[in-house]
C-alpha cells in the first residue's frame, strides 16, 4: 500500500448547480483520470422547489438528472474505472433519490453500493424551531410563520463515514458544498477533526471545484483569453496531497484555461470574511492562501489555515410569501429609453387603478429596468440615447388575483401607448409563487446525522464540540509605497480582475490586484465607501471590504444589495451576476508614467471627463 503522505487523490466536479450540463461528468469520467466524481447540484432557491416536488408526489424531491442524465449512462464506465460518487443530489428527498439510483443501476447491470447521509432536514420540525425563538442571523427577523423547506447545511465527516461502509456512490441532502470534495479527501488520508489547517485546505479544494467550470475559465473577468473553447468547457480537477496543498488542473482536450487568475476569482466568489469562513468542520483562513503556476492549465495551491469551528450549524429555511410576476417587451426607435420608462408607469398606473377597483391593495413592490439603457449602472449609464431597448416589468402581491389583473393590462400598451412596441415574449406573463430565504444558526446537538449504509442498516455519526467562536481579526496594515504623479485614470479592470456572487440578499464583489505594483493604489482608491456609492441604486444596507494579501485583493460584502435576492428578487440580476463587470468600470487614479510608452499600463488612460472623485 503506498503511504497517506506519498499519495495523491484526483477529485473532478462534474456539476456546479441543478441543470448543468450532463457533457461535465461525461469529460471527467472518460477523459479525467479521476479518483472521485463529485456533483455539486443545490443552492438555496433549489431547495424550496425541491420541496414543492415532494408536497405534489411523494417519490420526487431530488436533483432528477443526476439519476437520468449522468449516473445511467455512465455507470458502467464509473464502475468500470472503480471511481466513486458524492453527489447532493438527495435533495430534500435523498432516500427516494436513492431508490432510483439502485433501478438505474439495475437497468444498467452495475451493482454500485449506495450509501446516504440522513439528518439535515428539519421541515417537520419548524413548529419547535419557531418556538424557540430563532431569529434570522443577518436581520433579526422572527421566525416565519409557515415553512417550505427547513435545512442544515451538513458538515464532511458524515460523507467520510458513508464512504468508509465502501459506498460507491455517496447521495446527500443539504451539506456545505466544499464537503462533497473534503469528505473523500478526510477518508483517504484519515484526517481527524483536529487536522484543522487541512480540513481548511481540503475545503478550499473543495470550494474552488464546486461551481464546475467557473473555476477553468467560466466567467472570467478575460473572457477573450478564454472563447475559442466556450463550446466545449472543461470542468475542473484537484489532485490533492495528505498535507493538504492541491493542484487545480482539467481534462485534456476539452475548452477553457486554469491559471492563479481564473482559479482566484473562483477562491473570492461568494466568501465573506477569508480570514474566518464558517464551516461545519472548520473555520478557514484564506488571507494566506498562494496560487503559482506549476504549468500550462496546472496551479498549485497552498496556505490555507484553518482553526476549531463553531459549535452550530447554519440552517436555511425557505417560505412563501405571496406572488410575483415579470414580462418584458421591446422598443425601437429614437428616445426609445424614455419612451420604454413612460410605458412601464402607464402599464402600473392602468393596472393600479383597476387592483383598487377590484377592492384588492396596491402592490407591494414593482420593478422597472430599461435593459440596453444601462439600468445596471444607475446615475453613471451612458447609453440613455440607445435606440433600442427591452423594458422589464416585475411586480409583486400578496393576492395573485391581483398579478392576474397586471397580467391582462399588459398586451393593450401595443395599440395605447409607445409606437414600435413589439416582442412580448412568452405571451401572457403568468404569477408565480415569492419564496424567501430566512437563515438561522442552530446548536449540533439538535441534530442526529445517520447513514443509510448500502446494506441497509443505520449508522448513527457523532459530532465532535469545540466551544470554538469566530475568530476577530485586525486589520492589516496599509501597504507601503510612495504614488508620485497620481494624475491619469484609468478604469478598474486595467488593474484588477474579480468575480460576484450572492448569499440570499447579501451580494459578494472579490477583486484583485493583476500586479503587485497596483495593490497600493487599490488599497488607497477602492474603499467600501466608494463602492456603496457606486452602487448606491442597488446596495440597501451596508458595505464591508475584507483584506485578501494573498491575493493581493479585497472581498467586499454587500447587505440587503439583491432586492431580497434569489426567487424573491423582481430584478433582472437577482444573484449579482453582473455587479462585479459594473464596478470594473469605475476609474481608478494612477501615476500618468504608468500609462505612457514603456508604462505599466501603456495607453489605458480615460478622457478626463469620464472620471469622478477619487480618494486620494
Amino acid at each position: 500500500m503506498v503511504p497517506a503522505e506519498a499519495r495523491t487523490i484526483r477529485i473532478g466536479c462534474g456539476a456546479g448547480f441543478w441543470g448543468d450540463s450532463p457533457d461535465g461528468p461525461r469529460q471527467l469520467v472518460e477523459d479525467g483520470e479521476i479518483d472521485y466524481l463529485v456533483l455539486d447540484y443545490l443552492a438555496e432557491i433549489t431547495m424550496s422547489i425541491l420541496a414543492r416536488m415532494r408536497a405534489k408526489a411523494p417519490d420526487q424531491g431530488y436533483a432528477t438528472d443526476f439519476v437520468t442524465h449522468v449516473m445511467a449512462p455512465l455507470a458502467r464506465r464509473i464502475g468500470e474505472k472503480r471511481i466513486r460518487v458524492v453527489a447532493n443530489a438527495g435533495g430534500v428527498n435523498p432516500l427516494a433519490c436513492q431508490d432510483a439510483l439502485a433501478r438505474a443501476c439495475e437497468v444498467a447491470g452495475v451493482p454500485l453500493k449506495i450509501a446516504v447521509v440522513l439528518g439535515d432536514d428539519l421541515t417537520d420540525r419548524a413548529t419547535s424551531l419557531a418556538g424557540a425563538g430563532l431569529r434570522e442571523m443577518f436581520t433579526g427577523a422572527p421566525f416565519p410563520s409557515r415553512v417550505s423547506s427547513a435545512n442544515a447545511y451538513l458538515g464532511a465527516f458524515p460523507i467520510a463515514a458513508a464512504l468508509a461502509t465502501g459506498a460507491d456512490v455517496v447521495i446527500t441532502g443539504r451539506c456545505v458544498d466544499s464537503a462533497l470534495v473534503l469528505g473523500p479527501l478526510i477518508h483517504e488520508f484519515g484526517w481527524s477533526e483536529t487536522d484543522f489547517d487541512q480540513l481548511s485546505a481540503g475545503s478550499l479544494a473543495g470550494h474552488i471545484l464546486e461551481c464546475g467550470a467557473q473555476a477553468t475559465g467560466g466567467i472570467t473577468t478575460d473572457w477573450r483569453a478564454v472563447e475559442a473553447g466556450w463550446a466545449d468547457m472543461a470542468v475542473p480537477i484537484a489532485e490533492c496531497a495528505s498535507a493538504g496543498s492541491f493542484l487545480v488542473s482539467r481534462a485534456p482536450g476539452h475548452g477553457g484555461r486554469v491559471t492563479p487568475e481564473t482559479v482566484a476569482e473562483q477562491i473570492v466568489y461568494e466568501v465573506g470574511d477569508p480570514g474566518a469562513y464558517l464551516l461545519p468542520d472548520v473555520i478557514c483562513d484564506w488571507r494566506a492562501v498562494r496560487l503559482e503556476a506549476a504549468g500550462p492549465d496546472f496551479v498549485r495551491v497552498s496556505g490555507a489555515r484553518g482553526t476549531a469551528p463553531t459549535d452550530q450549524y447554519k440552517v436555511s429555511v425557505t417560505y412563501a410569501d405571496g406572488w410575483r410576476i415579470f414580462t418584458t417587451m421591446m422598443i425601437v426607435g429614437p428616445e426609445a429609453a424614455l419612451r420604454a420608462e413612460r410605458v412601464g408607469e402607464a402599464i402600473f398606473a392602468r393596472a393600479g387603478r383597476l387592483i383598487t377597483a377590484a377592492g384588492l391593495p396596491a402592490f407591494a413592490e414593482t420593478s422597472v429596468e430599461i435593459l440596453g439603457a444601462e439600468t445596471s449602472y444607475g446615475g453613471r449609464a451612458r447609453a440613455r440615447n440607445t435606440r433600442e431597448v427591452v423594458l422589464k416589468l416585475a411586480a409583486r402581491h400578496a393576492n395573485r388575483e391581483a398579478l392576474e389583473i397586471f397580467a391582462r393590462e399588459v398586451f393593450p400598451a401595443a395599440t395605447a401607448m409607445a409606437q414600435s412596441l413589439t416582442g412580448f415574449a412568452g405571451g401572457r406573463p403568468t404569477p408565480q409563487p415569492v419564496i424567501r430565504l430566512f437563515s438561522c444558526l442552530i446548536d449540533k446537538d439538535e441534530l442526529t446525522i445517520h447513514i443509510r449504509t448500502p446494506d441497509g442498516g443505520d449508522q448513527v455519526v457523532p459530532v465532535p464540540r469545540f466551544g470554538a467562536a469566530p475568530p476577530v481579526h485586525a486589520a492589516p496594515p496599509a501597504p507601503r509605497g510612495a504614488l508620485p504623479g497620481v494624475n491619469a485614470m484609468v478604469p478598474l479592470i486595467a488593474l484588477a480582475h474579480g468575480r460576484s456572487g450572492d448569499k440570499g440578499d447579501i451580494a459578494n464583489i472579490g477583486i484583485m490586484a493583476r500586479k503587485p505594483e497596483f495593490w497600493p493604489i487599490l488599497h488607497a482608491e477602492l474603499t467600501a465607501e466608494r463602492v456603496r456609492e457606486t452602487l448606491a441604486h442597488y446596495v440597501r444596507g451596508a458595505v464591508e471590504r475584507f483584506e485578501w494579501p494573498g491575493l493581493l485583493g479585497f472581498n467586499f460584502v454587500l447587505h440587503e444589495a439583491l432586492g431580497g435576492g434569489g426567487i424573491a428578487s423582481l430584478r433582472h440580476d437577482p444573484q449579482g451576476k453582473a455587479l462585479a463587470q459594473v464596478l470594473m468600470d469605475i476609474p481608478i487614479a494612477v501615476p500618468e508614467g504608468w500609462c505612457a510608452p514603456g508604462g505599466l499600463l501603456p495607453g489605458r488612460a480615460i478622457p478626463a471627463e469620464k472620471g469622478e472623485a477619487t480618494t486620494s
